[in-house]
């Protein structure tokens, strides 16, 4: 899983800056996860989504932005409350889910969203 900041951000998943329609320049299903160091939740979670970009290596590419060191991304997407998982299919819009889930609640997600078999 990597870490995005804005600049990694406009560069991998869409350049807000340049673009007002939402423009996805990945290749492949993309989950973002909102996170803090001192949230609870955040840190609950934070175990499944290593087992999640373990288990969809090669389909899905896993991210985490740390909400207080990337406060742009995080007022463009209006975070709120976190976590908050970004949920972006290589084709369509993208969709948040807030709150922690079980794992069972994110392949449920993945499989509406991105339309894969688990």
């Amino acid at each position: 899983m990597e870490l995005l900041t804005v600049e990694t951000f406009k560069e991998k998943i869409f350049d807000y800056t340049t673009n007002e329609t939402w423009n996805f320049k990945g290749d492949k299903n993309v989950m973002i996860d909102f996170y803090a160091d001192w949230c609870a939740p955040c840190k609950m979670i934070a175990p499944t989504f290593e087992e999640l970009a373990k288990d969809f290596a090669g389909k899905i590419d896993i991210y985490k932005i740390d909400t207080e060191a990337e406060q742009e991304l995080s007022q463009i997407f209006n975070i709120r409350s976190i976590p908050s998982v970004l949920f972006i299919p290589k084709e369509g819009s993208p969709r948040m889910a807030v709150g922690a889930l079980p794992k069972e609640g994110y392949l449920e997600a993945i499989k509406d969203i991105f339309s894969l078999e688990l």
